[in-house]
């Protein structure tokens, strides 16, 4: 009814990916940020970390790359297993920071390495951590972490609603790590796409994004 129309769009605070920065974030998302236009809208944050100079992924990029966290001194790659990950709790408190200080939020959008890390603010979410008053997530390109360290974040099915969208040719994180992070979930959502590591935003995608984001109003996560 005229309530309805009157409802403000949902949300999203937007994690990006490892060696990206938030304005990379919002210039890769503009097909998407047009077909979620009036029902969700995103607000990208940079991680706190900046990468050492020469991990330079993006040559024509003028942003200092970032990470939220590190598998070796200042590197990342998703298949290790670190045995010192570093930099995660500062990134958790940037999250937190950013649902308190720019709120409210609706729900969580993560890319690759923000994904991965959306996924642990999932399972605190889930655990009743109450810096994280987020409903939903939507994780595309997503992996479960291999650090031992990181092993608590999944030793217990996470009861939150999720959106998995996944690439079968994606050659950065492999389509099997992210149907493995989707089976740490209580009922996740997979979409595949057929393309590579990117945020998909073609009809068949838009029409799955919606259909998801219809089971929330804002203002449920708070």
């Amino acid at each position: 009814g005229a309530a309805m129309a009157e409802a403000r769009p949902l949300r999203l605070l937007a994690l990006h990916g490892y060696r990206q920065s938030a304005r990379r974030l919002r210039q890769r998302t503009g097909a998407l940020r047009k077909a979620l236009r009036g029902r969700a809208e995103l607000v990208a944050i940079d991680a706190p970390h900046l990468l050492p100079a020469g991990a330079q992924d993006d040559p024509d990029g003028d942003d200092p790359p970032r990470g939220w966290w590190f598998s070796g001194p200042g590197t990342f790659e998703a298949g290790e297993a670190a045995a010192a990950p570093a930099g995660l709790e500062e990134s958790l408190s940037t999250v937190a920071a950013a649902l308190a200080e720019h709120g409210p939020f609706d729900g969580l959008l993560g890319f690759s390495q923000g994904a991965a890390l959306a996924a642990m603010v999932c399972a605190l979410r889930a655990r009743g951590d109450p810096r994280f008053p987020v409903a939903f997530a939507v994780l595309v390109a997503a992996f479960a972490s291999r650090a031992p360290a990181h092993g608590h974040f999944y030793r217990e099915p996470i009861a939150l609603p999720t959106l998995h969208v996944v690439g079968d040719t994606d050659a950065v994180i492999a389509a099997p790590l992210s149907r493995e992070l989707a089976r740490c979930f209580v009922e996740p959502v997979v979409l595949t796409h057929p393309g590579g590591h990117f945020i998909p935003a073609a009809p068949a995608q838009k029409k799955a994004y919606l259909e998801f984001l219809e089971r929330f109003c804002p203002g449920q996560g708070q």
